[in-house]
């Protein structure tokens, strides 16, 4: 068996085989600095924790509080959001789209008020309208309609 396809047995090491191409000495080297660098992790969490532990207790003496430091941070992202470009894009685009859904509608209101003003003077239409006065008003003969039997009451 090849030396470098040994097992790899050192401390904290899975007990596989190197992988191809990586000597025994250099695994050891990358095992030694991989331990460095989970402990400098370590400390920076622990630092970390510190810091914001810190920054608590200054915010707590000053009176801030989680909520009034929420609302900030909320009041500075929208700030951040509505200066954006992609906010500004948007923006102009509804408004480009409402203006033109606003000519359209009114485009289209004109079209049907002229379409029922055609309708309205055509001889269907002032046939039924003459019809339905007769119906409405009683007859021709000018009377109103008339109620129930016996009632002298009108519509």
């Amino acid at each position: 068996m090849d030396p470098s396809q040994r097992d790899f047995t050192m401390d904290g090491a899975s007990g596989g085989t190197l992988p191809p191409g990586l000597s025994e000495e250099e695994a050891l080297e990358m095992q030694i600095e991989l331990t460095k660098v989970e402990d400098e992790i370590q400390t920076l969490r622990q630092v970390l924790t510190a810091k914001e532990r810190h920054a608590g207790e200054l915010r707590r003496r000053l009176g801030i509080s989680p909520l009034a430091e929420f609302k900030n941070n909320i009041s500075k992202g929208w700030q951040e959001v509505q200066s954006s470009n992609a906010y500004k894009k948007t923006q102009e685009t509804l408004s480009q789209a409402g203006q033109m859904t606003s000519s359209a509608l009114s485009t289209m209101g004109s079209a049907i008020r002229n379409r029922f003003g055609e309708m309205r003077n055509s001889n269907t239409f002032k046939s039924f309208e003459d019809k339905m006065s007769k119906v409405v008003g009683g007859g021709s003969n000018g009377e109103g309609p008339q109620g129930p039997p016996g009632s002298n009451s009108n519509f």
